[in-house]
């Protein structure tokens, strides 16, 4: 009754493309819609990243649009833009990096490795970081902390610690035990 949900661009940093957000769209589809999947879990293959937000090597695949018809294109990666109100754990290792925080911010709750590190790099580019700090706040992440994730670029990276005590994740396993003990809780949510 687990569905698992991975990220699959180890090369890349599991950075998104277009490719990328028309499966998490059909795979999150499949995990609401299927009655026999209770919980689910999000993860990310290679040792490197989690994710790093966008993939900005391949472009913006959305400006044939018109500009007031164009989206955030992370707004629709995670479980809660595709109504799926199950249980999602995120799993999350080494760089979780901007557009990581949709899926951060709709999962139920996130565990890490004790590699993990957090970090903004929409500054870096001269971009806004807008949705991202929005849903940590939601998530009750302290104002101050999230405006440094946000501001400071980056050059700022919140530690696998640092993400626990402002609540940001609940639990950190060591790196070999992630996967494990990811599959343990949502078995648990799922009994």
């Amino acid at each position: 009754h687990v569905a698992t949900v991975t990220l699959n661009r180890p090369d890349q940093l599991n950075s998104f493309n277009e490719q990328m957000a028309t499966e998490l769209i059909a795979a999150w589809r499949r995990v609401r819609e299927d009655d026999d999947i209770f919980v689910a879990v999000v993860r990310a293959n290679g040792e490197r990243a989690f994710c790093t937000g966008i993939d900005v090597s391949k472009g913006a695949w959305w400006h044939h649009l018109p500009i007031f018809n164009q989206e955030d294109p992370g707004a629709h990666l995670g479980p809660k833009a595709n109504l799926v109100w199950k249980p999602v754990i995120a799993a999350l290792h080494g760089m979780v990096a901007g557009g990581a925080m949709y899926f951060v911010n709709e999962c139920e709750f996130a565990i890490c490795s004790e590699s993990a590190t957090f970090f903004d790099p929409h500054v870096n580019s001269g971009r806004v970081s807008a949705l991202e700090p929005m849903g940590m706040l939601s998530l009750g992440v302290p104002y101050g902390e999230v405006m440094r994730w946000a501001l400071l670029g980056s050059e700022e990276r919140l530690t696998a610690q640092t993400a626990q005590r402002i609540g940001l994740v609940t639990e950190i396993v060591p790196d070999d035990q992630l996967r494990t003990r990811a599959a343990e809780l949502a078995g648990e949510i799922a009994a």
